[in-house]
């Protein structure tokens, strides 16, 4: 048991040397990439959701 789980661990050590981390430039891109898509996402929901409350307002 003890030596799987020594396997595993130097297995994941293996594997994150792999790993290709972004630099900060990359990181801040994406960063506020994600940012703005939510927000533009939340704006449309908005603006859906308050078109439609307005139709049912109407037929009521």
């Amino acid at each position: 048991m003890k030596e799987k789980i020594i396997d595993f661990f130097n297995g994941v050590v293996k594997e994150m040397k792999k790993v290709t981390w972004p630099t900060k430039v990359e990181l801040k891109e994406s960063t506020t990439i994600v940012i703005v898509v939510c927000l533009i996402i939340a704006v449309f929901t908005y603006v859906v959701d308050m078109g439609v409350t307005q139709i049912f307002q109407g037929l009521f």
